[in-house]
Protein backbone atom coordinates (compact mmCIF):
# COMPACT_ATOMS: atom_id res chain seq x y z
CA UNK A 1 0.00 0.00 0.00
CA UNK A 2 1.15 3.50 -0.63
CA UNK A 3 1.19 4.50 3.04
CA UNK A 4 4.31 2.34 3.45
CA UNK A 5 5.58 1.45 6.89
CA UNK A 6 3.38 4.14 8.47
CA UNK A 7 0.29 1.97 8.02
CA UNK A 8 -1.94 4.97 8.60
CA UNK A 9 -4.76 3.79 6.36
CA UNK A 10 -7.20 1.56 8.29
CA UNK A 11 -7.56 -1.17 5.68
CA UNK A 12 -8.36 -4.77 6.56
CA UNK A 13 -8.65 -6.15 3.06
CA UNK A 14 -8.18 -5.22 -0.57
CA UNK A 15 -10.08 -6.95 -3.37
CA UNK A 16 -8.76 -6.31 -6.89
CA UNK A 17 -10.33 -7.27 -10.22
CA UNK A 18 -7.76 -7.95 -12.93
CA UNK A 19 -5.31 -5.28 -11.75
CA UNK A 20 -2.16 -4.46 -13.73
CA UNK A 21 -0.03 -4.62 -10.57
CA UNK A 22 3.15 -5.13 -12.57
CA UNK A 23 2.42 -2.64 -15.32
CA UNK A 24 0.48 -3.12 -18.51
CA UNK A 25 1.69 -4.70 -21.74
CA UNK A 26 -1.34 -3.12 -23.39
CA UNK A 27 -0.17 0.35 -22.29
CA UNK A 28 3.18 -0.45 -23.87
CA UNK A 29 1.48 -1.64 -27.07
CA UNK A 30 -0.56 1.58 -27.15
CA UNK A 31 2.78 3.39 -27.35
CA UNK A 32 4.62 1.00 -29.68
CA UNK A 33 5.23 2.85 -32.96
CA UNK A 34 4.70 -0.29 -35.06
CA UNK A 35 1.71 -1.80 -33.25
CA UNK A 36 -0.24 1.03 -31.65
CA UNK A 37 -2.49 1.86 -34.61
CA UNK A 38 -3.62 -1.77 -34.94
CA UNK A 39 -4.21 -2.26 -31.21
CA UNK A 40 -6.03 1.06 -30.83
CA UNK A 41 -8.10 0.28 -33.93
CA UNK A 42 -9.16 -3.08 -32.49
CA UNK A 43 -10.18 -1.56 -29.15
CA UNK A 44 -11.64 1.72 -30.39
CA UNK A 45 -15.19 2.12 -29.12
CA UNK A 46 -14.80 -0.97 -26.91
CA UNK A 47 -12.06 -0.25 -24.39
CA UNK A 48 -10.88 3.16 -25.60
CA UNK A 49 -12.87 6.00 -27.20
CA UNK A 50 -12.69 6.78 -30.90
CA UNK A 51 -9.71 9.04 -31.65
CA UNK A 52 -7.89 7.74 -28.56
CA UNK A 53 -4.44 9.28 -28.07
CA UNK A 54 -2.37 7.21 -25.60
CA UNK A 55 0.22 9.97 -25.36
CA UNK A 56 -2.39 12.28 -23.85
CA UNK A 57 -3.83 9.71 -21.44
CA UNK A 58 -2.26 9.93 -17.95
CA UNK A 59 -3.59 6.49 -16.94
CA UNK A 60 -1.85 4.82 -19.87
CA UNK A 61 1.38 6.58 -18.91
CA UNK A 62 1.00 5.59 -15.23
CA UNK A 63 0.47 1.86 -15.88
CA UNK A 64 3.43 1.44 -18.21
CA UNK A 65 5.82 -0.98 -16.44
CA UNK A 66 8.67 1.53 -16.29
CA UNK A 67 6.61 4.48 -15.03
CA UNK A 68 7.26 6.24 -11.75
CA UNK A 69 3.80 5.18 -10.50
CA UNK A 70 4.54 1.50 -11.10
CA UNK A 71 7.99 1.87 -9.54
CA UNK A 72 6.42 3.50 -6.47
CA UNK A 73 3.90 0.66 -6.15
CA UNK A 74 6.64 -1.98 -6.47
CA UNK A 75 8.70 -0.24 -3.81
CA UNK A 76 5.69 0.03 -1.47
CA UNK A 77 5.08 -3.72 -1.53
CA UNK A 78 2.26 -5.27 0.46
CA UNK A 79 1.29 -4.90 4.10
CA UNK A 80 1.18 -8.01 6.32
CA UNK A 81 -1.91 -6.67 8.15
CA UNK A 82 -4.02 -6.57 4.95
CA UNK A 83 -5.72 -9.54 3.31
CA UNK A 84 -5.24 -9.20 -0.45
CA UNK A 85 -7.60 -10.82 -2.93
CA UNK A 86 -6.82 -10.71 -6.62
CA UNK A 87 -9.62 -11.97 -8.84
CA UNK A 88 -8.69 -12.67 -12.45
CA UNK A 89 -10.46 -14.36 -15.33
CA UNK A 90 -9.13 -16.96 -17.70
CA UNK A 91 -10.16 -18.39 -21.04
CA UNK A 92 -9.35 -22.06 -20.43
CA UNK A 93 -11.43 -23.21 -23.42
CA UNK A 94 -9.76 -20.77 -25.84
CA UNK A 95 -13.17 -19.44 -26.86
CA UNK A 96 -12.78 -16.42 -29.19
CA UNK A 97 -16.10 -15.03 -27.86
CA UNK A 98 -14.39 -14.46 -24.50
CA UNK A 99 -12.78 -11.28 -25.86
CA UNK A 100 -13.52 -11.21 -29.59
CA UNK A 101 -11.36 -8.17 -30.32
CA UNK A 102 -8.24 -10.27 -29.61
CA UNK A 103 -9.78 -13.65 -30.57
CA UNK A 104 -10.21 -14.62 -26.92
CA UNK A 105 -6.63 -13.84 -25.94
CA UNK A 106 -4.80 -11.23 -23.86
CA UNK A 107 -1.52 -9.55 -24.77
CA UNK A 108 1.34 -9.92 -22.32
CA UNK A 109 4.97 -8.96 -22.35
CA UNK A 110 7.09 -12.12 -22.37
CA UNK A 111 10.40 -10.31 -22.18
CA UNK A 112 11.96 -7.04 -23.14
CA UNK A 113 9.61 -5.68 -25.82
CA UNK A 114 8.55 -9.21 -26.80
CA UNK A 115 4.79 -9.67 -26.76
CA UNK A 116 2.65 -12.76 -27.01
CA UNK A 117 -1.06 -13.48 -26.87
CA UNK A 118 -2.24 -15.81 -24.09
CA UNK A 119 -5.51 -17.29 -22.88
CA UNK A 120 -4.35 -16.65 -19.27
CA UNK A 121 -5.97 -13.26 -18.91
CA UNK A 122 -9.19 -11.31 -19.29
CA UNK A 123 -8.59 -9.75 -22.71
CA UNK A 124 -6.94 -6.66 -21.22
CA UNK A 125 -4.83 -7.84 -18.25
CA UNK A 126 -2.88 -11.15 -18.28
CA UNK A 127 -2.34 -13.06 -15.04
CA UNK A 128 1.37 -12.19 -15.08
CA UNK A 129 0.49 -8.51 -14.65
CA UNK A 130 -1.83 -9.13 -11.70
CA UNK A 131 0.53 -11.24 -9.59
CA UNK A 132 1.93 -9.93 -6.32
CA UNK A 133 4.57 -11.81 -4.30
CA UNK A 134 2.95 -14.19 -1.83
CA UNK A 135 -0.62 -13.43 -2.96
CA UNK A 136 -2.48 -16.23 -4.78
CA UNK A 137 -4.65 -15.38 -7.76
CA UNK A 138 -8.32 -16.29 -7.54
CA UNK A 139 -8.85 -17.49 -11.11
CA UNK A 140 -12.43 -17.46 -12.40
CA UNK A 141 -13.08 -19.59 -15.49
CA UNK A 142 -15.89 -19.27 -17.99
CA UNK A 143 -18.99 -21.15 -16.88
CA UNK A 144 -20.83 -23.00 -19.60
CA UNK A 145 -24.50 -22.16 -19.12
CA UNK A 146 -26.02 -21.73 -22.59
CA UNK A 147 -29.41 -20.66 -21.24
CA UNK A 148 -28.01 -17.84 -19.09
CA UNK A 149 -26.71 -14.91 -21.18
CA UNK A 150 -25.20 -13.36 -18.05
CA UNK A 151 -22.70 -16.20 -18.12
CA UNK A 152 -21.75 -15.96 -21.79
CA UNK A 153 -17.96 -16.09 -22.36
CA UNK A 154 -17.73 -12.33 -22.94
CA UNK A 155 -19.07 -11.74 -19.42
CA UNK A 156 -15.68 -12.93 -18.10
CA UNK A 157 -13.55 -10.37 -19.94
CA UNK A 158 -12.01 -7.38 -18.15
CA UNK A 159 -14.71 -4.96 -19.22
CA UNK A 160 -17.46 -7.10 -17.70
CA UNK A 161 -15.77 -8.42 -14.53
CA UNK A 162 -17.42 -5.84 -12.22
CA UNK A 163 -20.91 -6.95 -13.30
CA UNK A 164 -20.26 -10.68 -13.71
CA UNK A 165 -22.53 -12.53 -11.23
CA UNK A 166 -19.85 -15.15 -10.46
CA UNK A 167 -17.34 -12.41 -9.62
CA UNK A 168 -19.90 -10.47 -7.56
CA UNK A 169 -20.70 -13.62 -5.59
CA UNK A 170 -17.00 -14.20 -4.89
CA UNK A 171 -16.58 -10.60 -3.71
CA UNK A 172 -19.56 -10.96 -1.37
CA UNK A 173 -18.07 -14.16 0.03
CA UNK A 174 -14.83 -12.30 0.76
CA UNK A 175 -16.67 -9.40 2.38
CA UNK A 176 -18.70 -11.57 4.77
CA UNK A 177 -15.95 -14.13 5.44
CA UNK A 178 -14.70 -13.78 9.02
CA UNK A 179 -11.06 -12.76 9.27
CA UNK A 180 -10.09 -15.98 11.07
CA UNK A 181 -11.52 -18.04 8.16
CA UNK A 182 -9.42 -16.37 5.49
CA UNK A 183 -6.46 -17.89 3.79
CA UNK A 184 -3.22 -16.57 5.19
CA UNK A 185 -0.04 -16.06 3.29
Amino acid sequence: MQDGAGRQEPVRGLICLGPPNNGSALAELFNDPCRKDGIIGQLSGVFVPGGFDPGADPLVHDVRPGSMVMQHLRNAGTRPDIIYRIIVATNTSGDPAFFPWFLGKTWECSGRRAYRATFEGDGIVPHSESRLPGIPLDVISVCREPHDPALAPIQYCHINLPRNPVVMERILQYLVMPVHDTVTR
